[in-house]
C-alpha cells in the first residue's frame, strides 16, 4: 500500500483536498485506512455503498465528506473531505477523478498477487516439466529415462505407483517398460483390444481419465492400481501428420494424500506424456536406423562374397576367351555362371538363373556354385553334371519352393564338337562365323521342377570361329518407362554384329545398350551375360 499511499500525498499536495482510501479489515467486520492521512473515522455509510452510485455527502467535523465505492473485485472506498462546503463542486470532480485511479490500482495488486500464487502453486509442476526435458535430452537408454521420469511424476503428484506402458506393434499389446512401487516382472500383455483394461481403454480413445478405484477392475492391472487411477496414453504429434500416433499409456495411482486425482494434474501428466512420446518415437527411429545401417553393410559385405564366387574369366585363356558379368536387381541376387578347365582343352560352361532374386536365392546360387565344382570334376558329360547337381539340390529346393534353370556345355576345340545339357534355360545360343544362330534349346524342365533324368545333346564346333553367348532373362526382359522390353532379338542382332570382336567388347556393348533403353527404370530381375569362343 506504500505507493497508493505516495499517489494520495500527492492528490493532496496538488489539489489542497484532504483524501483517504478505506478497505475492509482482514476479519471482515470493519474497515481500515488503507492511504491518505485523514483522521476521520470510516462512516457506518461505506456498508451501504456499491460501485455506481451517487457520491455520499456527510456533514463531519470540519466540513463536508464526500464518500464513492470503487469498481473492481477489490471493496475500498475513497472519500475526499472534510473540506469548505463552498469547495463541493470540486470536490466532486476531484473524487470522480481518484476513484477510478485507486480502483485500478487494487485491480492490480489483485492480479499481481494471482500471478504470484499460480506462479508458486506451479512452481513443482514447472519444475516437474523442466526436469523431464532434462533427462531425456540426457539419457541415452529409454528404460533407464522412463523409471527417473517415474520418480518425479510420482513425487510431484504424490502417487506411490506408476507405470509406462509401451505399445508392441508386432503383437499390438501393451507392455511395461517402467514401474514404481510394484514388481512388474511376470506381468503378462495386455491386447489393445481388451475390453476390461483401463490402459488398453485410454490407449484406443487416446485421451487422459481419471478412474475411481471400482470402475473397470482388470486382473491384469491389479499391480499398478490401488486405489483411484490417473491414465493417460503416450502419443506422438507429428506436426506434418494427424491424427496423433498412439505409442503407449502412463498411470498413476495409489495417491498419497488419499484425495482424487485432479483434472490440473490430469494435464500436467499429459504434458509429461507427450514428452515420453517423443523420446519413444525417436528412440524407435534411431534402432531403425541402426537396424537399416547394419542390413545395409551385411548386404554390400554378400554382394561382395556373392561376386567372389564368381570366376575370373580370363583365367581361362588360352584354351577360351570368355567374358561374364552379372549385375543383380537387388545387393545379392540368383544369377550365375561357373567355368571349368577340364584338360585336354577342354572348357565346362555353366550359367543358370534361381527362381526369384535376393538372399534366399542368392544362398542357392551359393550352394550351386560350390556343388557343381565337385561335380563338374567328376564327370565330362554335361547331362551326367546336372543330374548329380540336381541331387545335391532336391532337398533345399523343395524346403524353399525355389527351382533352378541351368544351362552346361563341353566345348572341346580339338574334337570340334559343343556338348551340352539344358535344364529349361532359354537363352543359349551358338553364333556361326557366317552369322547363323543357333538356339541350345531346353531339354528338360528346370532343376526341381521335375525329377526327370537329363539328356545331353552335341553339335560341331568350330574352334575360334564360333561364339557361344548365354544370357538370363533379366537381358530382355528389361523395360523403360514406358514397359517397353528390350527383347531377345534385339540381343542377338547386336551380339551377331559384334561377332567378330573380342567377348569383353560384346559385353560391354550389349550391357550398354540395356541401360540406354532402360534409363533409370526400376531394374526387376537380375542381369547376366557371358560370350566365350574357344
Amino acid at each position: 500500500m506504500k505507493d497508493l499511499h505516495q499517489v494520495i500525498l500527492g492528490f493532496t499536495t496538488a489539489t489542497g483536498l484532504p483524501a483517504v482510501v478505506w478497505t475492509t479489515s482482514q476479519d471482515g467486520g470493519g474497515w481500515v485506512v488503507a492511504a491518505g492521512t485523514s483522521t476521520t473515522p470510516a462512516p457506518g455509510v461505506l456498508r451501504l455503498l456499491t460501485a455506481g452510485m451517487a457520491p455520499a455527502e456527510l456533514e463531519v467535523p470540519g466540513g463536508l465528506l464526500l464518500i464513492s465505492a470503487t469498481a473492481g473485485t477489490a471493496r475500498a472506498w475513497v472519500g475526499i473531505g472534510p473540506c469548505d462546503p463552498r469547495d463541493r463542486e470540486r470536490a466532486i470532480g476531484a473524487l470522480a477523478f481518484l476513484a477510478p485511479v485507486v480502483a485500478h490500482y487494487f485491480q492490480s495488486s489483485l492480479e499481481m498477487e494471482h500471478s504470484a500464487y499460480e506462479l508458486a502453486e506451479r512452481y513443482e509442476e514447472i519444475n516437474l516439466l523442466y526436469t523431464t526435458s532434462e533427462i531425456l535430452g540426457r539419457t541415452v537408454s529409454l528404460e533407464d529415462a522412463a523409471a527417473r521420469i517415474l520418480a518425479e511424476i510420482s513425487e510431484t503428484v504424490g502417487a506411490r505407483r506408476a507405470a509406462i506402458l509401451v505399445h508392441d506393434r508386432s503383437t499390438d499389446t501393451l507392455q511395461v517398460l517402467s514401474a514404481l512401487g510394484f514388481e512388474a516382472d511376470g506381468l503378462p500383455a495386455i491386447s489393445t483390444s481388451n475390453p476390461d483394461a483401463v490402459t488398453a481403454f485410454v490407449f484406443r480413445e487416446q485421451r487422459g481419465y481419471i478412474f475411481d478405484d471400482d470402475v473397470m477392475p482388470c486382473p491384469l492391472e491389479a499391480r499398478f492400481r490401488q486405489g483411484g487411477v490417473l491414465a493417460v496414453p503416450i502419443l506422438w504429434t507429428n506436426p506434418g501428420h494427424h491424427p496423433a500416433v498412439p505409442l503407449g499409456v502412463l498411470t498413476l495411482s495409489e495417491r498419497r494424500t488419499g484425495e482424487a486425482f485432479s483434472a490440473g494434474d490430469e494435464k500436467l501428466v499429459s504434458a509429461i506424456a507427450t514428452q515420453i512420446g517423443t523420446a519413444i518415437q525417436n528412440a524407435r527411429l534411431v534402432r531403425s536406423s541402426l537396424a537399416q545401417q547394419r542390413l545395409q553393410q551385411e548386404m554390400s559385405l554378400a554382394s561382395d562374397l556373392q561376386q567372389k564366387l564368381l570366376p575370373d574369366a580370363r583365367l581361362f585363356a588360352p584354351e577360351a576367351q570368355v567374358a561374364a558379368r552379372v549385375v543383380s536387381a537387388d545387393s545379392v541376387g540368383g544369377d550365375f555362371y561357373q567355368l571349368f578347365r577340364l584338360g585336354g582343352g577342354r572348357t565346362g560352361i555353366m550359367i543358370g538363373d534361381v527362381s526369384s532374386h535376393g538372399m534366399r536365392a542368392a544362398l542357392v546360387m551359393a550352394l550351386v556354385m560350390s556343388a557343381s565344382s565337385i561335380h563338374a570334376q567328376a564327370t565330362a558329360d554335361p547331362a551326367e553334371m546336372l543330374s548329380k547337381l540336381l541331387g545335391t539340390l532336391a532337398d533345399e529346393l523343395e524346403s524353399t519352393e525355389m527351382f533352378v534353370t541351368a544351362f552346361y556345355a563341353v566345348i572341346d576345340p580339338v574334337r570340334g564338337r559343343i556338348r551340352y545339357a539344358n535344364a529349361g534355360h532359354p537363352h543359349a545360343f551358338v553364333l556361326g562365323a557366317d552369322g547363323a544362330v543357333e538356339r541350345l534349346g531346353a531339354l528338360e524342365p528346370p532343376l526341381g521342377m521335375s525329377g526327370s533324368i537329363l539328356s545331353a545333346r552335341e553339335r560341331p564346333w568350330s574352334p575360334n570361329r564360333d561364339v557361344l553367348l548365354l544370357f538370363t532373362d533379366g537381358i530382355p526382359d528389361a523395360r523403360n518407362h514406358q514397359e517397353v522390353a528390350f527383347g531377345e532379338q534385339r540381343v542377338l542382332d547386336l551380339a551377331r554384329a559384334l561377332r567378330e570382336e573380342a567377348p569383353p567388347v560384346v559385353v560391354d556393348r550389349i550391357f550398354s545398350a540395356v541401360a540406354s533403353h532402360a534409363g533409370d527404370a526400376l531394374r526387376r530381375d537380375d542381369l547376366t551375360l557371358l560370350v566365350a569362343r574357344s
